[in-house]
């Protein structure tokens, strides 16, 4: 019988099996390695569009709150003008009102009353005078009382006096200026 050695046929097998299985574990780790660094790059290019995004959107803050901070100064430069309007506002009102008030007075006053005294505070009027008859207070009265700057007229006090052989009536009305009072328009008046 013939015998046939087969060692070293099994040894070349297994040198062969040993080398294939190396190659493929090279080649496993190389496609792992590989699949890592495209995995890696990928992540690294959206951490990178991210932090281009996230510039972006500083700048963009930035210039919108320079934006707002304008917009504030706009806003507080318009309080101020509406502010200053209504100082002028308020200005004029004061100065055209004791004109009004004046002529209305004027306006109300009969041929035999005199004013000896008018006072003004606080919205309220204290006015004196003398006249010849009770009737010329009472008209006096009825007519600032018809008057648009003019309210809640009273007589506070009404005393008779003789002078030089003349019965004269003192009074004292007490009044109040009407704030809704608005002047007459100019086109009115034409």
């Amino acid at each position: 019988m013939i015998r046939i050695n087969l060692l070293p046929v099994k040894a070349a097998q297994k040198k062969e099996q040993l080398l294939n299985q190396m190659i493929v574990l090279l080649i496993t780790i190389v496609l792992v390695f590989a699949g890592c660094f495209v995995v890696q790059r990928s992540i690294q290019s959206d951490i990178d569009g991210v932090k281009t995004e996230i510039k972006k959107n500083n700048a963009e803050i930035k210039k919108l709150q320079k934006k707002i901070g304008e917009v504030k100064k706009f806003k507080a430069l318009q309080e101020e003008l509406k502010n200053k309007l209504q100082v002028l506002k308020s200005l004029k009102d004061a100065k055209s009102g004791p004109v009004h008030l004046m002529d209305e007075l004027i306006t109300a006053l009969p041929e035999q009353l005199w004013v000896t005294d008018y006072k003004e505070k606080a919205g309220k009027i204290t006015i004196k005078g003398v006249a010849l008859s009770e009737d010329d207070v009472a008209e006096f009265m009825t007519n600032l009382d018809k008057s648009p700057y003019y309210s809640n007229v009273t007589l506070k006090v009404a005393k008779q006096k003789v002078k030089d052989g003349l019965k004269l009536k003192n009074f004292e009305l007490l009044c109040q200026i009407e704030k809704k009072a608005t002047p007459p328009s100019k086109t009115a008046k034409k």
